[in-house]
């Protein structure tokens, strides 16, 4: 079925001899019954024409870029509105970052027409020509991305407009914007002969069981479904030629794209760890999620990687099927994890390796676009809803919101060490990805056939030396915290008690450097105890500040990063509005000041130090946190007792060790605050907490700060804001993961015994 062997024919954005770096701006507008999902007004990206440059330094030589239908002429092309186009266009031409124009990104046109109106073709095809007409000089592109997908989202899952869910509907979908495609390049063309179609669609591929083959084999021809019709393959030799007619295709419209074929110039293959899927006749067996209906068939449908003992070797097969099907150039057209930091980053060399190979294997694979350079909002629901859900990309724009520009992650930096052919120094990319990590599974592993390809692709990520974090403090919260999530998210680690380093003793630090050979040291241990540190400051200054100098002394002559935490307690309490990271300190007690001279220390010993303040712990895994004792109190029928006067900020334990994570990889220095977001009295946490658990509040007893008899004094208010940015979820939703959480460890447990954290949630 290889339409075209002499792929060098083909002009593509950057020269096939060398396999490209692109990037991808996330940029859906879709409709969901009346209401419209904007990306780029979520992102930030329609008010900021600085994000060009910030786009171009990454050192991409592509960029799938916007002239969205929706946004630029709703109202008809009469009435298109091109300032904004005008402006960053040029922009990037002027940068030599070359656009590939997208024209209707996830979206279903204007509310006068949608993806199953028959003049929907002619309609999109009138304004690529005006793009075309506007910007003769732009080559490259997508007149509707994701065909075969939007379509199924559209039409068959109901998911989008016009939310149909027939199969009948989603070939009506599928063809309306196929039929786009082609009228809209020939729009295109007759301004700009030379312009060349750049389409994509998800690069999937569905396994499963004997019992499922008719339905995997059926989804597997149905992927390439748009390009074949692009390419005028779809005949009445084509395998899925009767399921087209039987819904509701005529032979006509079908044998129009035989008779006026627009084969791309590019295939565009977007790849996630969601496409490849596994069927299983045994539903049963899977998480009711993964449990589905098709053709009245029940069975589960699940992400490969989260069913199968052996992982698929990847995209790189999946390359040479495309190339072998088409024998057209390949461009991998979004590689994006929804994942920790380092596994985006490990991800998107896992995907860069893979083209690598396919190119050698003869596969013409011009290059690889990083999408989402600014990240992306509530994709985990289908864009349904605005939840709030972001998912950061080479740039995080959630300082936005207080008028910051978006911070540049540890994706950017490894995206310009691709680009300019530099070593890749991130020390976390030693690690597998949680795609093929034991710990990936939502269900009994099932055994495949797929072991020897496994070893190929395990071979590549073995080290001799994978180099670890050092973490202090292996008695505390926040220490075991840090080795339970290290350990999940792969990330090598020793977690260390005071005999194996002592951090107040500049030889014990550099016995343990040197044995361990880290990239990383964090200080997650010291004096904790804030009333007795009023009669004994001299211990407390000793493990709180000068610990964490002689930590500071060490990375910056052993040039490895450093973090610590500070406290809440360095602020006075004279605000009644959360602190933010540069107003003025002004301790209260011994221990607020031994965490502030700390602060002071470490960062002029090493300014690359990440300092974190946060305050008010809880967590699932420890019984000593104030949620986990009032409700394991109240919900026995005690009463029990907290302050109504004083203001926190409280911090759920593993939103904060998987932020700072994110944070020391990011390479990010100075001063952070890092909590929950909102500010509540103890009394109000313990009531919230209660809602979050089904534990009544009633013997719930709000008292003074007062009465507790504290030997230090404590500031009435301290909570914490941000002015470079809200990086942890509102207060509610921790609440309610912790409540998931703590079940989840008393069934894994097998018990609920009193005393233990999980009673409360029987």
């Amino acid at each position: 079925m290889n339409i075209r062997q002499d792929s060098q024919s083909a002009n593509s954005p950057n020269p096939a001899s060398d396999l490209a770096l692109w990037g991808g701006l996330e940029c859906t507008v879709n409709r969901v019954r009346d209401n419209y999902f904007s990306q780029m007004d979520r992102n930030g990206h329609a008010e900021r024409l600085q994000d060009i440059e910030r786009f171009a330094s990454l050192g991409i030589q592509a960029i799938r870029y916007p002239v969205l239908w929706e946004r630029t002429a709703p109202d008809g092309v009469d009435k298109a509105d091109w300032s904004w186009s005008d402006e960053r266009l040029p922009a990037l031409r002027a940068l030599g970052v070359n656009p590939i124009v997208g024209l209707v990104h996830h979206g279903s046109g204007p509310r006068h027409t949608s993806l199953v109106d028959e003049q929907f073709p002619e309609l999109l095809a009138e304004y690529a020509g005006a793009v075309a007409a506007r910007y003769p000089w732009v080559e490259y592109y997508t007149p509707v991305n994701e065909i075969c997908t939007t379509a199924r989202f559209s039409g068959l899952n109901g998911v989008w407009y016009p939310h149909g869910d027939s199969e009948a509907t989603f070939i009506r979908a599928l063809l309306t914007q196929c039929k786009a495609t082609v009228l809209s390049m020939r729009a295109i063309r007759a301004v700009n002969p030379d312009a060349k179609l750049v389409q994509t669609d998800d690069l999937s591929k569905t396994y499963g069981t004997p019992e499922m083959e008719e339905i995997s084999g059926f989804f597997n021809e149905r992927r390439w479904l748009a390009w074949d019709l692009l390419c005028g393959m779809v005949d009445d030799e084509h395998k899925l030629w009767n399921y087209l007619r039987e819904s509701g295709a005529t032979e006509d419209e079908l044998r129009w794209f035989c008779d006026n074929p627009c084969p791309p110039d590019v295939m565009g293959v977007n790849y996630y760890v969601t496409s490849e899927r596994w069927l299983d006749h045994r539903p049963e067996r899977y998480p009711e999620s993964r449990r589905h209906v098709y053709r009245g068939v029940q069975h589960a449908d699940i992400e490969a990687p989260r069913a199968l003992a052996t992982p698929t070797p990847g995209i790189a097969p999946l390359l040479v099927e495309t190339w072998e099907r088409y024998g057209l150039p390949i461009a991998i057209t979004e590689a994006h994890i929804d994942a920790n930091r380092e596994d985006q980053l490990r991800w998107l060399v896992e995907i860069w390796n893979a083209a690598l190979k396919a190119r050698q294997q003869g596969a013409d694979v011009r290059a690889v676009t990083v999408w989402a350079l600014l990240g992306s909002f509530d994709w985990n629901c289908l864009v349904t809803e605005c939840r709030g859900y972001y998912e950061p990309g080479p740039f995080d724009v959630r300082g936005a919101v207080l008028g910051n520009a978006p911070r540049p992650t540890a994706v950017a930096t490894l995206m310009r060490e691709l680009a300019s052919k530099r070593p890749l120094s991130n020390p976390v990319l030693q690690g597998e990805g949680w795609w093929r990590r034991p710990g990936r599974f939502l269900c009994k592993p099932v055994a495949t056939r797929t072991a020897v390809a496994d070893l190929a692709v395990r071979s590549q990520f073995k080290s001799t030396h994978v180099q670890p974090i050092l973490i202090s403090g292996a008695s505390g919260t926040l220490g075991s915290a840090f080795k339970r999530i290290c350990e999940k998210r792969n990330l090598a680690c020793h977690v260390l008690t005071r005999q194996e380093m002592d951090i107040t003793d500049p030889a014990s630090v550099e016995a343990a450097i040197v044995r361990f050979k880290p990239w990383a040291i964090i200080n997650a241990g010291g004096y904790v105890r804030v009333d007795e540190a009023e009669g004994d400051e001299e211990r407390c200054m000793r493990e709180n500040t000068l610990g964490p100098t002689v930590l500071a002394l060490a990375c910056i002559r052993h040039a490895l990063r450093f973090m610590t935490f500070s406290t809440d307690l360095v602020f006075d309490g004279a605000k009644d509005t959360p602190y933010l990271e540069s107003d003025p300190v002004n301790p209260l007690g011994a221990y607020g000041r031994s965490k502030l001279e700390a602060e002071q220390r470490v960062l002029e010993a090493d300014p690359q130090a990440l300092v974190i303040r946060t305050s008010s712990f809880f967590g699932p895994w420890d019984q000593h946190n104030f949620v986990t004792q009032a409700l394991n109190t109240l919900d026995i029928g005690q009463p029990f007792q907290a302050a109504g006067d004083v203001m926190v900020s409280p911090t759920y334990v593993p939103d904060l060790v998987n932020v700072s994570l994110d944070l020391l990889i990011d390479r990010e220095r100075g001063i952070w605050h890092l909590a929950n977001a909102d500010a509540v009295s103890w009394a109000e946490l313990a009531r919230r907490a209660c809602a979050a658990a089904g534990v009544s509040s009633e013997r719930l007893e709000e008292v003074s700060a007062e009465s507790f008899g504290y030997t230090a004094q404590r500031p009435a208010y301290s909570a914490l804001g941000s002015e470079r940015a809200m990086l942890l979820p509102p207060l509610d939703d921790a609440l309610k993961r912790y409540v998931l959480a703590v079940q989840e460890q008393a069934n894994e447990a097998g018990s609920e015994q009193p005393g233990e954290a999980a009673h409360y949630a029987s």
